[in-house]
């Protein structure tokens, strides 16, 4: 699916924009997967970022990583603020790039476009912990949205999740039809939703929220009890570990790899038109793969530097209570109001991203 077209896309074209008119943005969770790979992208194409993150779940690394991606020039217009979106305060600092004069700084320049993924991921951790989870996602999200209207921002654009979907059985997943929430991180979630649509409607505020669907790429993190399952399993498989499968193997998810998710981003930060804003949109790929044939992807692509994979096998266990069998987007509302067109497959993806996690060596 990389683009082979001479036709420029709708973010080919906005990327062009931005490099002749650059802006100023703030990404919240600027030290997390999402986040950096975000970052890196916009100092790429000559943008002013205010990032904003308290470690939580983010990584310093991260950012010394996307340092060594870029000129020193591009890293110059990156401003970090160590901070958390529980504390209203630090979301209201967060609305300013600082002035290089430090006599100016109180007067530098207005945040425009505001990308928030600060969050606390991942349903196992909503169980265990569902207080925490809804400071965070809940609290938190609200006080962006404050800072935000406060700051008079263009546009605040969120990470929302196909979470949301919950037990609503169809195939494909299209974003006006919604069951019951199944986490209470899915329920997290979907009051994001709600405040933001009720923001749009009370102070004339333009949101845009972006269901993501199973997002990999590097900077992921493979460690922890909540690591996401590509990560997760490209460790193992380097480690000569078991991999252990859920069921048969035939329960299948839409892989999105982060350069799409970065495109939807942007296309949806800027999007001007009165039917596009203060919509939510499915960010995936509009494809299915099975865990399956997901394993077979990931040791395919380590075996030439991991020759211990030759024979090796998955282990398959119980199905998980409370997983879903399937899930799939449809993206036709995001590519015909976004622009939105994916890039990479998953497969491209994972060629892409392979490098990364061997260098890392986990």
């Amino acid at each position: 699916m990389s683009q082979s077209n001479s036709n420029p896309t709708a973010y080919d074209k906005l990327r062009g924009r931005l490099v002749a008119e650059p802006h100023t943005w703030l990404v919240t969770g600027v030290a997390g997967f999402i986040g950096s790979n975000l970052l890196e992208t916009l100092l790429k194409l000559n943008q002013q970022v205010v990032g904003l993150d308290n470690f939580a779940t983010g990584h310093r690394r991260n950012l010394a990583e996307v340092q060594t991606l870029v000129t020193p020039e591009q890293w110059a217009n990156f401003h970090f603020i160590e901070g958390d979106i529980r504390n209203l305060e630090d979301c209201h600092r967060a609305m300013i790039f600082p002035s290089a004069d430090t006599s100016l700084r109180e007067s530098g320049a207005a945040v425009e476009y505001v990308l928030h993924e600060a969050a606390l991921g991942s349903v196992p951790r909503s169980l265990a912990d569902p207080v925490t989870s809804n400071a965070v996602n809940i609290s938190g999200f609200l006080n962006m949205l404050v800072a935000s209207r406060d700051a008079g921002v263009k546009s605040f654009t969120y990470a929302a999740s196909s979470s949301t979907y919950g037990d609503h059985p169809a195939l494909p997943k299209v974003e006006h039809t919604i069951g019951k929430p199944l986490s209470p991180y899915a329920v997290t979630k979907y009051v994001n939703e709600l405040y933001a649509d009720v923001f749009a409607r009370c102070y004339g505020f333009n949101t845009i929220g972006l269901r993501y669907f199973n997002v990999f790429g590097p900077r992921q993190d493979p460690n922890g009890a909540y690591a996401a399952v590509i990560p997760k399993w490209i460790a193992s498989l380097m480690q000569g570990e078991p991999v252990y499968i859920n069921g048969d193997g035939e329960t299948s998810r839409d892989f999105c790899f982060i350069a799409n998710v970065v495109q939807a981003n942007l296309l949806a930060a800027v999007v001007k038109e009165t039917e596009a804003v203060n919509q939510v949109y499915n960010v995936a790929l509009g494809d299915r793969t099975s865990l399956n044939e997901l394993y077979a992807h990931l040791r395919s692509k380590l075996l030439p530097h991991y020759p211990h994979l030759d024979e090796a096998q998955p282990v398959h266990r119980d199905f998980r209570a409370g997983d879903v069998r399937h899930s799939l987007a449809d993206i036709g509302k995001a590519e015909r109001l976004l622009g939105y067109t994916p890039t990479h497959r998953i497969g491209e993806g994972l060629t892409l991203a392979m490098p990364w996690y061997i260098k890392q060596r986990y």
